[in-house]
């Protein structure tokens, strides 16, 4: 596989909870073309009107800010749960209940379908899990890191690249930048909470990131969904007995690498290979 216009790596971001650091965030995305996914707890955003104590790190955003900062973005809306609860904790009821309804007014807000996720305090356990397939949840990211930049298996119990406070952040980044893949693309996905870099006094970390990583030829910036949606459609070719004939019934075009070349297999019809 590989990604839109060929590309053999994508990066994505997913930071969690809505807070009003997100907007800094988001202007350094913007700066730099960076793309990612925003996990909310719509039944947590503050009231209209709130002020917080001084000192206080972690401030949720309004309603209205939420809306004024995501809305036509071009970032990924996704949920993190109505109330933030450790859902393995929770009756397999209450679990639907916390995703679908923080879903469904995500869906009502921004007027988009909202299919992925991010597990509150990264636990979550076998019944978590089959509940969100009931629940149309086609991915949830953990907090579990690979320090490696491998496609997950696994998109319901999804780990990331690394966590923004990770040691190896940097290095990770020039092994991402410096390595060409010779067969399966890769994926840096990187996540964390925006009000962590106010908490730690150290927004020079992700710029020095983004500076980085940043208007790369060979990377494809996308959200979390553009990525696994993609993937899905990859996984969708058909293929003929002797697989020198492909066809994709997908509505998008299809990038593989096929003997070294370069190839793309369009919406809807049948390539044969060389």
């Amino acid at each position: 596989m590989r990604f839109p216009q060929g590309k053999p790596k994508a990066l994505t971001l997913s930071y969690d909870d809505g807070v009003e650091q997100d907007i800094r965030l988001m202007e350094l995305m913007n700066q730099y073309g960076i793309k990612g996914t925003f996990n909310l707890n719509s039944g947590l955003f503050a009231e209209e009107g709130t002020m917080y104590p001084k000192g206080q790190i972690h401030r949720r955003m309004t309603t209205k800010a939420i809306f004024e900062l995501f809305k036509d973005s071009g970032q990924e809306i996704a949920v993190h749960t109505l109330t933030h609860p450790h859902l393995e904790s929770l009756p397999v009821a209450a679990v639907l209940n916390e995703v679908l309804e923080d879903r469904k007014r995500l869906e009502e807000m921004f007027g988009v379908i909202v299919r992925g996720m991010a597990y509150p305090f990264g636990t979550y356990n076998d019944v978590v899990v089959e509940a969100l397939k009931m629940a149309d949840i086609v991915y949830a990211r953990t907090t579990k890191s690979t320090e490696c930049f491998d496609i997950p298996d696994d998109l319901l119990r999804l780990p990331a690249t690394c966590h923004h406070n990770n040691p190896r952040l940097m290095e990770l980044a020039d092994e991402f930048i410096d390595n060409t893949p010779l067969k399966h693309p890769y994926l840096f996905y990187l996540w964390g909470h925006s009000y962590e870099f106010e908490k730690d006094n150290n927004w020079h970390v992700i710029e020095e990131f983004f500076e980085k990583v940043s208007y790369r030829e060979d990377v494809w910036y996308a959200t979390n969904i553009e990525i696994f949606q993609y993937i899905e459609a990859f996984n969708q070719l058909e293929y003929s007995v002797n697989t020198r004939i492909i066809k994709n019934p997908s509505a998008c075009d299809i990038y593989i690498n096929h003997s070294g070349k370069d190839m793309v297999i369009p919406s809807g019809q049948c390539v044969r290979l060389e």
